[in-house]
């Protein structure tokens, strides 16, 4: 039985998500062997993940979203260490979409991913320039550039026989989806770890599901990884989601396990003890002499047992 998550690692976190500096250690010893550990976990987890969740298969052809910021360095470098000792042949090819946004250093990935010999495409599309003329100064522009990059990448990844298509979000990003949905949508949704889009076209994967977002900051600042920052999303400070990560960094102070355990109830989801009609058939229920699901109310909860399955805590005892 895992035991809970103890506090956190000391990662000077930035608010909008840009990849902060790993606190500065007396020994570098020590911090060389926190770095170690920390890549070791980051690929234990990103493989659990992928198990857990069948996100990768024998032959798949698996396009890989490099947007130039820490999540999708960590995520293309650990599905290139992983393909290294996989018991199954897939393919990896990264793709970039270029949206023309002003002063975008169009030389950095193809330098990083031809130094890595990573085969890759750069897709331009000039959403940008739609986002600015679309929204009114002030709006929230996430939506409508997200909307209009998953259109592109989608199109992209069907038309040229990839399916699979590798996205990197990290479990940060889905506790904090699940709490914009429930404040904001009042609805009850986060982002799987795996999903077919809409129209069938495509299967989506979060290899980084299990990872936390204060190891991949500190990973890619440890390996040196030239980010590229948003200059569209970043420079919103007051988007709704850079408040739920606020609330979240301050449970990381003050309740380490509570992320995780939030993590875990997506993961154990109980429909009988909800209200969702179409999710359960509350209608249909009749006495039958067959036993029901417990109450809460009546039957006590069974002990905590740390964090979710395959969630490893940032600094593991």
């Amino acid at each position: 039985m895992s035991s809970p998550p103890p506090q956190t690692s000391p990662v000077n976190t930035n608010i909008n998500g840009s990849a902060g500096k790993a606190a500065p250690a007396a020994d570098p010893r020590r911090a060389k062997l926190e770095a170690d550990k920390r890549a070791k976990r980051l690929r234990r987890q990103v493989g659990q993940a992928i198990a857990d969740y069948q996100m990768i298969e024998g032959g798949d052809r698996v396009m890989v979203c490099l947007s130039g910021g820490k999540d999708s360095y960590t995520m293309l470098d650990m599905l290139l260490a992983l393909r290294e000792a996989a018991p199954v042949d897939f393919e990896l090819f990264a793709v970039n979409l270029d949206q023309k946004q002003p002063g975008f250093p169009e030389h950095v990935l193809p330098e990083y991913l031809r130094e890595r010999g990573v085969p890759f495409h750069i897709l331009e599309q000039d959403t940008y320039s739609v986002v600015q003329r679309v929204l009114p100064e002030g709006k929230t522009q996430c939506g409508l550039c997200s909307r209009l990059r998953r259109g592109a990448l989608y199109r992209y990844a069907h038309e040229n026989g990839y399916n699979k298509i590798a996205l990197g979000h990290h479990l940060d990003d889905i506790v904090e989806t699940l709490f914009l949905n429930l404040f904001h949508g009042g609805r009850m949704a986060a982002m799987p770890p795996k999903l077919k889009s809409n129209d069938g076209r495509n299967v989506v994967i979060r290899p980084l599901a299990y990872c936390r977002q204060a190891d991949t900051q500190a990973y890619s600042e440890e390996q040196g990884f030239p980010i590229i920052p948003c200059t569209l999303c970043g420079s919103q400070p007051n988007l709704q989601r850079v408040t739920i990560r606020r609330m979240l960094q301050d449970w990381d102070r003050t309740q380490p396990d509570r992320v995780y355990k939030i993590f875990r109830a997506i993961q154990h989801v109980a429909p009988s003890q909800l209200a969702d009609r179409e999710l359960f058939d509350f209608a249909g229920l009749r006495v039958d002499g067959e036993a029901g699901e417990a109450d809460p109310w009546l039957d006590a909860p069974e002990p905590d047992t740390g964090p979710a399955p395959g969630v490893i805590p940032l600094r593991p005892v």
